[in-house]
């Protein structure tokens, strides 16, 4: 690798990457506070989660920029494990999640990403916009006029600052203000230290407190499959949009290995499981963050913000990251999307929507987006169905079949039912495939049907044209080829 391949990937622009990783790390921290105390942990086991993560991900994970860390969806699924049997089977199933990832990597399970559809990426994305907006409600309303005005203020200096200058990231300017301004005003606003206690030291390495039995392992696998499932599925979403922002391309088989190894050592260092997270990416690359540098920043100054700069740290008033937050939001819903909804063909549109609806209502990002993608599925096998047709026609005692289009599962019937095993006086059926492609162990098994249906009434059969990998399909699971074929009973 040359230096200027070593500095495009790490850092195009170092000021940049350290001002954007700067914003990041200090909107981590009431997030990561937040997703501890959803998981029902201290706040530092989701403040050691993201150091760690975000650390790892720097150096290990394959798409650069992207910030990963505690999130809300991961820490949902940790909630009954620790309320059941403790801290360190949390941990325990921390390091799992990691090694089941590491594994999805080395199988290249990341180029699954293809079978998403650009409609289930939008309805992610927009899911996401509405969640992340809707989690600032709490923080916003109900706490009098003055963090009504102060979150205000923040959005007008967030997106008005751009215009007088771009040397410096508004999201950091708005929270550095709105800070002295609360606190030299001595404003009785909610505060980050609110959230709870920043820890004061730094995290250290120990294994998990568990016996290492089979039941162990019967308790924490159903966790862990779950954590490595909403894990890669939200970290691959996250950088393919990243991909899409920056007009760049990413690893995905990296990232999933990548995610493994940060999520082993987060749990090694009293971190919980986490992924990417799409919000705190989107303000990375929104403040000029493109490289790894500001992923690894935010990690660093994050562990050296909550251990050095707490007292400080924790008088971030909250109506400032709710700003940011909004903004957030704002940037990452897709706009367009509202007005293509008449204009894109209506399936698309019902999976986008589709999407949206499930992941808002379920706050389940995973659920959201294995909906959309078996609702794409079923679109799809529908549309293919439609171009699938059989036509004959007879030449004295011979009936010639010509069969176009795709036959699988879901044609494999039609298929079936379009011949007339009854027709009188045939000679010699001949089956056309020239137009045709079999696809699965339906569509072969509807072929040997109708050969042998017409071979049981007397009729040879002919088959024409199949191209290559039909015919090798065909010989390797067919059986009307065979000596012995014969209809099952009840044919």
């Amino acid at each position: 690798m040359t230096f200027k391949t070593l500095r495009s990937e790490w850092a195009p622009d170092v000021t940049r990457e350290i001002l954007a990783g700067t914003v990041v790390a200090l909107a981590l921290i009431p997030e990561a506070i937040a997703f501890s105390l959803i998981a029902g942990v201290d706040p530092k086991v989701g403040l050691y989660a993201s150091f760690c993560i975000a650390v790892v991900t720097a150096f290990a994970g394959g798409r650069p920029a992207m910030i990963s860390a505690a999130t809300g969806a991961m820490a949902l699924v940790m909630v009954s494990l620790v309320k059941e049997h403790g801290l360190g089977y949390l941990f325990a199933a921390t390091i799992l999640t990691g090694l089941l990832q590491i594994c999805a990597g080395a199988l290249k399970l990341g180029n699954l990403m293809r079978f998403v559809s650009r409609s289930v990426v939008t309805g992610f994305v927009n899911a996401l916009a509405i969640l992340i907006f809707l989690a600032q409600m709490p923080e916003l309303i109900g706490h009098g006029t003055t963090v009504y005005v102060m979150a205000a203020f923040g959005l007008g200096l967030i997106y008005g600052l751009p215009y007088l200058t771009k040397a410096v990231p508004s999201p950091l300017v708005t929270i550095v203000l709105l800070t002295a301004v609360s606190m030299a005003l001595g404003l009785p606003i909610h505060t980050v230290g609110d959230m709870g206690a920043l820890p004061t030291e730094l995290p250290w390495f120990a294994l998990p407190q568990v016996p290492l039995t089979v039941e162990t392992l019967r308790i924490i696998l159903p966790y862990a499959l779950t954590l490595t499932m909403v894990g890669l599925l939200e970290s691959l979403m996250t950088a393919a949009i990243l991909d899409e922002m920056t007009d760049t391309g990413s690893n995905k088989n990296r990232e999933c290995a990548g995610q493994g190894l940060a999520n082993v050592t987060a749990g090694f260092f009293g971190g919980m499981a986490g992924c990417a997270m799409i919000g705190q990416s989107v303000i990375n690359v929104s403040s000029g963050g493109r490289g790894r540098l500001s992923t690894l920043w935010a990690g660093s100054f994050l562990l050296f913000l909550i251990v050095v700069l707490g007292p400080y740290v924790a008088r971030i008033p909250m109506a400032a990251l709710v700003a940011v937050m909004i903004m957030v939001s704002i940037n990452t819903f897709q706009w367009k999307s509202v007005g293509t909804l008449l204009t894109h063909p209506k399936s698309s549109s019902v999976v986008m929507l589709g999407t949206v609806a499930v992941v808002v209502a379920t706050h389940d990002l995973a659920k959201g987006v294995v909906f959309g993608v078996v609702l794409s599925g079923l679109f799809f096998a529908h549309k293919v169905t439609r171009f699938f047709a059989v036509s004959s026609e007879r030449e004295a005692g011979v009936r010639i079949y010509r069969v176009t289009g795709q036959i699988f599962f879901a044609t494999a019937e039609a298929f079936h039912a379009a011949f007339d095993f009854r027709e009188d006086d045939l000679e010699r059926l001949v089956v056309d495939l020239s137009a045709a492609h079999f696809w699965d162990i339906t569509a072969v098994n509807a072929l040997d049907r109708v050969v042998l249906k017409f071979r049981h009434h007397g009729v040879p059969v002919e088959i024409v044209g199949m191209n290559e990998a039909t015919a090798a399909m065909v010989l390797r699971l067919g059986t009307h080829h065979k000596a012995d074929a014969g209809l099952a009973t009840g044919h």
